[in-house]
């Protein structure tokens, strides 16, 4: 990858780009030597994909942020699924349902050689009437959605920063995607007996070992951070989203969440968002680079949930 006229760098312990130093955000439980109870499954199911891109620059080295096919934002979210298999066998009907249906199987979304929503359901491509049936489908089951954002013009800014003190630093997608993976699942894994983490094979490349390490980091940061142990263990099992329902979820909350953050100023960009945060389906949205508050970022929940407002002139 080349190297860029004015980059900049990414600090391992800090929270957010750009140099700025460690400070803890709030914490969204008490942590400390807990029982976990009997009530909670012995494994968690935590199912991680992303929306936009981590791109920059084009091949000129030109900065194409918020272009077509270009994102203002880079966002990684999390789904904890109660009923996996469950949810699978809902989904699966659907689009059994769906196939035989007259008004809708011959729409070129259905068509077997484009495997697109004929195979999984895929939000930036599934047909409004589709879209509508899955997101019913989604407030019937227990499951909650977190996401972590960044904005690409503070990211930007931290490679300009990198590589006037660095000539030789050279921006990477994979780095910022590590960046975020590592907030997302700081504190999310040392109650439980075991985590079953299923992530989205990102193009062809699976970065198991990449991922395990971060997720390995993450968990030791927050470890020592709290001085608490943890035996839990965790399998990490990366996976296409065809194959996972749990990771269809995951698409159809980002796909939602990233129309209020890169459309906040067209009519109706939060009209599939709203339900998903007034059945609790959203826990936490962590917009990392609204530190108006606080330099950790904004947190967004049920109670105080995310406008499109927040994002109007961002990016």
């Amino acid at each position: 990858m080349m190297a860029f006229e004015t980059p900049a760098p990414f600090y391992e312990g800090a929270f957010l780009l750009g140099g700025i130093s460690e400070i803890a955000p709030p914490v969204q439980k008490a942590y400390g030597l807990a029982i976990v109870s009997e009530s909670q499954p012995a494994v968690k199911h935590y199912f991680i994909d992303e929306a936009g891109d981590g791109t920059l620059f084009d091949k000129n080295g030109r900065v194409i942020i918020g272009e077509e096919g270009c994102s203002k934002f880079f966002m990684i979210g999390l789904a904890d699924i109660d009923a996996p298999t469950a949810l699978q066998t809902d989904l699966d009907g659907l689009r059994s349902q769906i196939l035989a249906d007259p008004f809708l199987k011959k729409l070129r979304q259905f068509r077997s050689d484009r495997r697109e929503t004929s195979v999984y359901f895929h939000a930036t491509v599934d047909p409004v009437e589709v879209r509508w049936e899955v997101y019913k489908i989604l407030l019937r089951h227990e499951f909650r959605f977190t996401a972590v954002i960044k904005t690409k013009r503070t990211v930007l800014d931290y490679v300009k920063s990198r590589n006037q003190q660095d000539k030789d630093y050279w921006y990477h997608e994979d780095e910022l995607y590590d960046f975020i993976l590592r907030r997302l699942l700081k504190d999310r894994l040392h109650q439980h007996d075991a985590y079953r983490v299923t992530f989205a094979i990102r193009g062809n490349k699976k970065r198991s070992a990449e991922f395990r390490a971060a997720i390995e980091q993450s968990r030791a940061d927050f470890l020592r951070e709290k001085q608490i142990t943890s035996a839990s263990a965790v399998e990490v099992h990366p996976a296409y989203s065809r194959d996972e329902a749990g990771l269809q979820v995951v698409d159809y909350c980002l796909w939602a969440l990233q129309r209020v953050c890169e459309r906040p100023d067209e009519a109706g960009c939060d009209r599939y968002l709203n339900p998903l945060w007034e059945a609790g389906k959203i826990s936490l949205v962590i917009d990392c680079d609204d530190t108006a508050k606080a330099s950790y970022g904004e947190y967004y929940t049920k109670k105080k949930p995310l406008l499109p407002a927040a994002f109007k002139n961002r990016g």
